[in-house]
């Protein structure tokens, strides 16, 4: 048995509980945990995130160097349009992302909050490519 398990990622947020909504929504998830201060979820596919609430927090300018991100999010997605859709639907706006360097085609997005997560196609497996 490991000594130490993953837990989750946790992001700070003025509102934590409007935040665990859009990634609940968005990860066709459930929250598992509520305190006073944080929001815990659990997406479709095990994903576990929490939401704390930080009455100080202010939102990322990423790409600006300012106040650039600490983290943010990769998610992988079948369909790259109907996720953008979704995700303007619950709130969340594209970021500029021409000059992304990489070799897929990724999409930068900000949630309700400004933390910046990304998506990415699922990689193909070995039986799509031959």
């Amino acid at each position: 048995m490991a000594l130490v398990n993953a837990g989750f990622v946790v992001l700070d947020a003025l509102e934590p509980e409007k935040l665990a909504v859009f990634y609940t929504e968005l990860l066709d998830g459930e929250q598992t945990d509520i305190t006073l201060d944080q929001v815990e979820i659990r997406g479709a596919d095990g994903t576990r995130l929490a939401f704390r609430r930080d009455l100080g927090a202010t939102p990322p300018s990423w790409p600006r160097a300012e106040n650039n991100q600490q983290v943010h999010l990769d998610f992988l997605v079948e369909d790259m349009d109907e996720a953008e859709r979704r995700i303007v639907g619950l709130g969340g706006r594209p970021l500029e992302t021409k000059d992304m360097p990489g070799p897929f085609a990724e999409r930068v997005y900000a949630d309700p909050a400004g933390h910046s997560f990304t998506l990415r196609p699922v990689p193909p497996t070995a039986a799509d490519q031959g």
